[in-house]
């Protein structure tokens, strides 16, 4: 694999720190998009200014997360948030009451949605704002909402 590959990859997946750590690297001239990640050595980098730009956040990074959110006994619904507090208070402005619970599911979690198979973070996509509702689960199954956002 090459360092293009897997900065490409840090990138989709939202791997902050790494994205940064090799984005770092290449201002540098440390490592090229064309070398083989066996060659990536983040102990060549300076941390401390690695450290600032994940702070900075120059590569724009907006991790939103999905969670699932208990509405009562059965019913749950499935938020995209930034935050597990954010996906509460959306939940609250939207529903008119605190959920039962709240919980992150995994981004590559996949569900079935008509006759397909779709991960989260492919769901996620289709939005361009946060929070958003993504869908509703009972014991029946996934209702894929039509995006309800503020």
């Amino acid at each position: 694999m090459l360092v293009k590959e897997l900065y490409l990859e840090s990138i989709k997946l939202e791997e902050s720190p790494l994205a940064h750590y090799i984005y770092y690297l290449l201002k540098k001239q440390k490592i090229s998009l064309n070398d083989d990640v066996s060659q990536l050595n983040l102990d060549v980098a300076d941390h401390q200014k690695v450290a600032e730009l994940i702070e900075k956040n120059v590569l724009g990074f907006h991790k939103v997360a999905i969670y699932s959110l208990k509405m009562k006994q059965n019913d749950y619904v499935f938020i995209f948030a930034d935050s597990k507090q954010k996906a509460i208070q959306f939940f609250k402005e939207t529903f008119g009451h605190a959920p039962m619970n709240c919980h992150e599911y995994s981004l590559d979690c996949e569900l079935t949605r008509g006759n397909n198979v779709i991960s989260f973070r492919k769901m996620k996509m289709e939005y361009e704002r946060f929070p958003v509702v993504a869908g509703f689960f009972n014991r029946v199954g996934m209702t894929v909402a039509s995006g309800v956002s503020l």
